[in-house]
């Protein structure tokens, strides 16, 4: 991983099949479960749309960067099962790759304004 301050922030739009909320839900938490003792994981918070009643939002930070998220974390052995359960439980994922440039109210990630 890599040993510079820099921080990614992966923000993901879950787009949930009709009537299988709390069953993705389940696989996502578990996944957290998995991955939030990694050295490079800071946080995620997961949230439902109010506007939206089917989907769901993860916001992730980890320490580095796209590139050593990819390989570091995506080749993950439980990610493989979590994976292959997402074809039966969403039917989309919009994928945002964030780097903070500043933050108010919390110190999760490396910059201050």
């Amino acid at each position: 991983m890599s040993t510079s301050n820099s921080q990614i922030i992966l923000n993901i739009r879950f787009k949930v099949k009709l009537g299988k909320k709390e069953t993705f839900r389940e696989s996502l938490f578990a996944l957290i479960s998995n991955f939030k003792s990694e050295p490079s994981f800071v946080n995620a918070i997961v949230s439902d749309d109010l506007d939206n009643p089917d989907d769901l939002v993860i916001y992730e930070i980890w320490r580095g960067t796209r590139e050593s998220w990819i390989q570091n974390e995506l080749t993950k052995p439980y990610r493989a099962e979590y994976e292959g359960a997402l074809t039966n439980l969403i039917d989309d994922r919009i994928v945002s790759w964030l780097e903070p440039v500043g933050e108010w109210g919390s110190t999760l990630t490396n910059v201050r304004r």
